[in-house]
Protein backbone atom coordinates (compact mmCIF):
# COMPACT_ATOMS: atom_id res chain seq x y z
CA UNK A 1 0.00 0.00 0.00
CA UNK A 2 2.59 2.71 1.37
CA UNK A 3 4.63 1.50 -2.35
CA UNK A 4 1.68 2.31 -4.08
CA UNK A 5 0.94 5.69 -2.80
CA UNK A 6 5.02 6.90 -3.34
CA UNK A 7 5.05 5.91 -6.93
CA UNK A 8 1.78 7.60 -7.37
CA UNK A 9 3.35 10.29 -5.31
CA UNK A 10 6.20 11.03 -7.44
CA UNK A 11 4.10 10.13 -10.96
CA UNK A 12 2.36 13.66 -9.70
CA UNK A 13 5.45 15.43 -9.28
CA UNK A 14 7.11 13.85 -12.88
CA UNK A 15 3.84 15.78 -14.58
CA UNK A 16 3.92 18.80 -12.60
CA UNK A 17 7.48 19.83 -13.33
CA UNK A 18 6.92 18.57 -16.83
CA UNK A 19 3.87 20.90 -16.78
CA UNK A 20 5.87 23.60 -14.93
CA UNK A 21 8.70 23.03 -17.06
CA UNK A 22 6.93 23.05 -20.45
CA UNK A 23 4.88 26.36 -19.78
CA UNK A 24 7.96 28.12 -18.79
CA UNK A 25 9.64 27.07 -21.86
CA UNK A 26 6.46 28.15 -23.71
CA UNK A 27 6.60 31.67 -22.54
CA UNK A 28 10.05 32.18 -23.22
CA UNK A 29 9.66 31.12 -26.19
CA UNK A 30 6.73 33.66 -27.36
CA UNK A 31 9.64 36.90 -26.51
CA UNK A 32 13.25 35.18 -27.99
CA UNK A 33 11.87 33.67 -31.30
CA UNK A 34 7.81 34.79 -31.63
CA UNK A 35 6.46 36.32 -34.47
CA UNK A 36 8.40 38.71 -37.23
CA UNK A 37 11.80 38.40 -37.79
CA UNK A 38 13.41 42.02 -39.05
CA UNK A 39 17.41 40.94 -39.11
CA UNK A 40 18.80 40.17 -35.81
CA UNK A 41 15.89 41.63 -33.86
CA UNK A 42 12.52 39.84 -33.24
CA UNK A 43 8.99 41.08 -32.34
CA UNK A 44 5.70 39.50 -32.23
CA UNK A 45 3.15 42.33 -33.19
CA UNK A 46 0.64 40.89 -30.64
CA UNK A 47 2.42 42.39 -27.47
CA UNK A 48 0.36 45.00 -26.33
CA UNK A 49 -2.84 43.71 -28.09
CA UNK A 50 -5.95 42.44 -27.08
CA UNK A 51 -5.05 39.80 -29.49
CA UNK A 52 -2.13 38.22 -27.55
CA UNK A 53 -3.04 34.72 -26.44
CA UNK A 54 -1.76 33.29 -23.19
CA UNK A 55 1.32 32.01 -23.35
CA UNK A 56 2.88 35.61 -24.81
CA UNK A 57 1.26 37.59 -21.79
CA UNK A 58 2.85 34.95 -19.82
CA UNK A 59 5.91 35.65 -21.79
CA UNK A 60 5.73 39.80 -21.77
CA UNK A 61 4.69 39.58 -17.96
CA UNK A 62 8.07 37.39 -17.09
CA UNK A 63 9.96 39.54 -19.66
CA UNK A 64 9.07 42.43 -17.53
CA UNK A 65 8.54 44.44 -20.53
CA UNK A 66 5.34 46.34 -19.14
CA UNK A 67 4.07 46.30 -22.28
CA UNK A 68 2.14 49.08 -23.89
CA UNK A 69 -0.55 48.94 -26.74
CA UNK A 70 1.07 48.17 -30.04
CA UNK A 71 -0.25 51.88 -31.54
CA UNK A 72 1.85 53.53 -28.51
CA UNK A 73 5.06 51.26 -28.85
CA UNK A 74 6.73 48.57 -30.30
CA UNK A 75 9.11 46.24 -29.26
CA UNK A 76 11.98 44.10 -30.42
CA UNK A 77 14.46 42.19 -28.84
CA UNK A 78 17.46 40.73 -30.06
CA UNK A 79 19.36 38.05 -28.88
CA UNK A 80 22.09 37.41 -31.41
CA UNK A 81 24.66 39.44 -34.21
CA UNK A 82 23.52 39.67 -37.52
CA UNK A 83 25.51 36.41 -38.49
CA UNK A 84 23.55 34.61 -35.85
CA UNK A 85 25.87 34.45 -32.93
CA UNK A 86 24.26 34.82 -29.31
CA UNK A 87 25.12 38.43 -27.97
CA UNK A 88 27.84 37.70 -25.04
CA UNK A 89 29.33 40.43 -22.67
CA UNK A 90 32.99 39.33 -24.03
CA UNK A 91 32.64 40.87 -27.18
CA UNK A 92 31.88 43.89 -28.11
CA UNK A 93 28.79 44.71 -30.55
CA UNK A 94 28.73 47.71 -33.06
CA UNK A 95 24.54 49.10 -33.63
CA UNK A 96 24.86 50.84 -36.23
CA UNK A 97 21.47 52.45 -38.25
CA UNK A 98 19.43 55.21 -38.76
CA UNK A 99 16.62 56.79 -36.45
CA UNK A 100 13.56 54.31 -37.35
CA UNK A 101 9.77 56.19 -38.09
CA UNK A 102 8.94 56.51 -35.19
CA UNK A 103 8.22 59.76 -32.59
CA UNK A 104 11.11 58.26 -30.13
CA UNK A 105 13.14 55.52 -29.47
CA UNK A 106 15.62 53.22 -26.94
CA UNK A 107 18.01 50.73 -27.14
CA UNK A 108 18.58 48.59 -23.50
CA UNK A 109 20.98 45.67 -22.48
CA UNK A 110 19.81 43.43 -20.37
CA UNK A 111 21.06 40.21 -18.62
CA UNK A 112 19.96 36.74 -19.12
CA UNK A 113 17.64 36.81 -16.81
CA UNK A 114 15.47 39.82 -18.40
CA UNK A 115 16.79 42.66 -15.67
CA UNK A 116 19.12 46.14 -16.24
CA UNK A 117 22.80 44.61 -16.70
CA UNK A 118 24.65 46.30 -13.37
CA UNK A 119 27.25 48.99 -14.35
CA UNK A 120 28.56 51.57 -11.87
CA UNK A 121 28.15 54.50 -14.29
CA UNK A 122 24.16 53.83 -15.03
CA UNK A 123 25.30 52.57 -19.00
CA UNK A 124 22.26 50.84 -19.55
CA UNK A 125 20.69 52.40 -22.39
CA UNK A 126 21.02 55.09 -25.39
CA UNK A 127 18.07 56.88 -27.23
CA UNK A 128 17.31 59.34 -29.82
CA UNK A 129 17.97 62.25 -27.58
CA UNK A 130 20.95 61.29 -25.99
CA UNK A 131 22.80 59.50 -28.80
CA UNK A 132 26.35 61.00 -30.80
CA UNK A 133 25.13 61.55 -34.59
CA UNK A 134 27.37 61.17 -37.18
CA UNK A 135 27.31 64.02 -40.03
CA UNK A 136 24.68 62.40 -42.32
CA UNK A 137 22.54 61.62 -39.12
CA UNK A 138 23.41 58.14 -38.77
CA UNK A 139 24.47 56.59 -35.20
CA UNK A 140 26.89 53.82 -33.92
CA UNK A 141 26.68 52.03 -30.88
CA UNK A 142 29.03 49.98 -28.93
CA UNK A 143 27.78 47.50 -26.86
CA UNK A 144 29.70 45.31 -24.84
CA UNK A 145 31.45 44.87 -21.55
CA UNK A 146 34.63 47.07 -22.36
CA UNK A 147 33.78 50.87 -21.91
CA UNK A 148 34.42 52.47 -25.13
CA UNK A 149 34.60 56.21 -26.05
CA UNK A 150 30.96 57.74 -27.08
CA UNK A 151 27.45 55.76 -27.48
CA UNK A 152 28.04 52.47 -25.82
CA UNK A 153 25.54 50.62 -23.37
CA UNK A 154 27.56 48.14 -20.82
CA UNK A 155 26.98 44.04 -21.28
CA UNK A 156 28.12 43.18 -18.43
CA UNK A 157 31.66 41.73 -16.97
CA UNK A 158 33.66 40.48 -20.38
CA UNK A 159 35.60 37.66 -18.64
CA UNK A 160 31.59 36.17 -16.99
CA UNK A 161 31.40 35.40 -20.77
CA UNK A 162 27.21 35.71 -20.08
CA UNK A 163 24.43 35.88 -22.32
CA UNK A 164 22.60 39.50 -22.77
CA UNK A 165 19.77 40.67 -24.95
CA UNK A 166 18.85 44.38 -26.14
CA UNK A 167 15.54 45.97 -26.58
CA UNK A 168 14.98 48.26 -29.13
CA UNK A 169 11.41 50.31 -28.23
CA UNK A 170 10.04 52.30 -30.80
CA UNK A 171 7.71 54.44 -28.95
CA UNK A 172 4.49 56.41 -31.48
CA UNK A 173 5.79 54.39 -34.86
CA UNK A 174 4.48 55.53 -38.03
CA UNK A 175 1.37 53.66 -39.30
CA UNK A 176 4.28 52.66 -42.48
CA UNK A 177 5.98 50.47 -39.46
CA UNK A 178 3.30 48.67 -38.20
CA UNK A 179 1.97 48.12 -41.13
CA UNK A 180 5.05 45.88 -42.47
CA UNK A 181 7.21 45.27 -38.75
CA UNK A 182 9.70 42.61 -40.86
CA UNK A 183 10.56 45.61 -43.29
CA UNK A 184 11.27 48.52 -40.88
CA UNK A 185 14.73 49.66 -41.33
CA UNK A 186 16.93 48.60 -37.86
CA UNK A 187 20.06 49.22 -36.98
CA UNK A 188 22.41 46.10 -37.66
CA UNK A 189 24.38 44.16 -34.97
CA UNK A 190 27.86 43.50 -35.95
CA UNK A 191 30.54 41.74 -33.56
CA UNK A 192 33.83 44.13 -33.13
CA UNK A 193 35.66 41.71 -31.73
CA UNK A 194 35.79 39.42 -28.70
CA UNK A 195 37.88 38.94 -25.37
Amino acid sequence: MLRRILARAAFVVVVLLLGVGSALWMTRQQLARGGVENGSWHTNEHIGSSAAGAYLRAGVALGGLLALNKSETVYFTAFADTEGAPLLSSCVYRVAGRDPATRWWSITAYAADNYLIPEAEGRYSVDKARVARGPDGSFAIHVGGEQQPGNWISAGVPSRKEPFSLTLRLYNPDPAVLADLARVSLPRIVKERCT
